[in-house]
């Protein structure tokens, strides 16, 4: 394809299908980056209650406030949290794989269009054929 040429729109539809992936792909790293903060963060809060006497004041965050609490029940509610951390990062690991095969076959679909512009100019190349 040229400079002067026009892309054509069943290509604009492929390409912009494919920048959809990439920004579902670059949300979703997000997302398990802050999961994996979240979890390291837990925890070190762990670790340091762990090392806490059983008789020692804890407190933990409500908004922007301090919370007195007691060692058993914040170690449980970290504990928990952490659980939910290890099951959401296996889901947005499950999503990064699906959407990076995705993206890999939409770039082989893109490859294919441009060698073969006539052949794959359908809209709807992606359906079986009756």
């Amino acid at each position: 394809m040229s400079a002067g040429q026009q892309m054509p729109p069943w290509l604009q539809e492929q390409i912009g299908k494919m920048q959809q992936s990439q920004q579902n792909l670059q949300s979703i790293l997000m997302q398990k980056q802050q999961v994996e903060m979240e979890n390291a963060e837990s925890d070190r809060a762990l670790e340091e209650l762990k090392k806490a006497a059983d008789g020692d004041q804890v407190f933990k965050y409500a908004g922007s406030i301090l919370i007195k609490s007691d060692k058993k029940s914040l170690i449980d509610e970290l504990e928990e949290k952490k659980e939910l951390s290890k099951t959401k990062t296996t889901v947005l690991g499950k999503q990064e794989e699906r959407l990076k095969t995705s993206l890999q076959e939409q770039e082989q679909k893109i490859q294919e269009m441009l060698k073969n512009p006539n052949v794959s100019n359908a809209p709807n190349t992606d359906k079986p054929s009756s």
